[in-house]
């Protein structure tokens, strides 16, 4: 199933009948575009840090109730590694957090959750699989950084990112949602990470392989959208892209990235 960032942003952490905190954004690498924590906004609850949740724990989005329901329990969040507020995620910090919770490093293998294609939370199914030696230095982004950033197209500007579309079950960033307030203002388009020619971290900038008139006559996206499997098809017939469920192994999605 298909959602969106801001969709989940306010969702509360459920638990054991437990209900605490509330999602404030979400951290994915520049690789594979892959949410690798949600950040959580603990309010009175262990004030000055910031609670990281892997999707490694995450086991249902529950919509209705406007829950994230997580197979740790509040004292497993409460007593795992937590960062204080501000700082920024290490290797380090990271290396001691999947340790302390048991889950295999997503950095370390050629696939988007390391030496798997998806991810795997059965412990037992894990320790049947050797991990490749491939490894890689993940550079992780803030959804709330990102939204914003200007896009372009090949022939000249477009708008700016206004949301993400997340896969629930591999919690792959499948699209951006971009504003396309540039050549058409109040409308909204769907662009994947597989179609981004290069980013600019440093100066804020997307750069897409697709024409403006492309992103100009492209299906719209609105909040009342269904994201279903027939419009992805649409999507990526109008473009002329492959799918990307017909692919068993996800490549490295961004033509050029500058970090800088």
């Amino acid at each position: 199933m298909l959602t969106t960032i801001n969709r989940l942003i306010g969702f509360s952490l459920a638990s054991f009948g437990e209900e605490f905190g509330k999602i404030k954004e979400f951290y994915f690498d520049d690789r594979y575009w892959s949410i690798r924590y949600a950040v959580v906004d603990t309010g009175n609850w262990l004030i000055g840090h910031k609670v990281l949740i892997s999707p490694y724990s995450m086991i249902e989005v529950n919509h209705s109730a406007r829950h994230l329901v997580l197979s740790l329990s509040k004292k497993d969040v409460q007593d795992g590694p937590n960062l204080e507020a501000h700082v920024p995620i290490s290797r380090q910090f990271e290396e001691t957090y999947y340790d302390y919770y048991g889950w295999p490093v997503y950095w370390n293998g050629p696939y988007a959750w390391g030496g798997y294609p998806m991810i795997i939370r059965d412990s037992a199914a894990r320790m049947v699989v050797e991990l490749p030696a491939e490894t890689w230095d993940p550079d992780l982004r803030s959804s709330a950084e990102v939204t914003g950033y200007h896009v372009s197209a090949s022939d000249g500007d477009i708008g700016h990112v206004n949301d993400f579309v997340l896969d629930e079950e591999t919690w792959a960033v499948r699209y951006l949602v971009v504003d396309t307030g540039a050549i058409l203002p109040g409308k909204q388009v769907l662009v994947s990470p597989h179609w981004i020619s290069h980013i600019s971290f440093g100066t804020k900038i997307v750069k897409l392989n697709l024409t403006q008139a492309q992103i100009h006559a492209a299906p719209e996206y609105t909040a009342e959208t269904l994201l279903s499997r027939d419009y992805e098809t649409l999507l990526h017939k109008y473009y002329g892209k492959k799918e990307y469920w017909l692919d068993t192994i996800e490549p490295i999605v961004v033509g050029t990235v500058s970090r800088l």
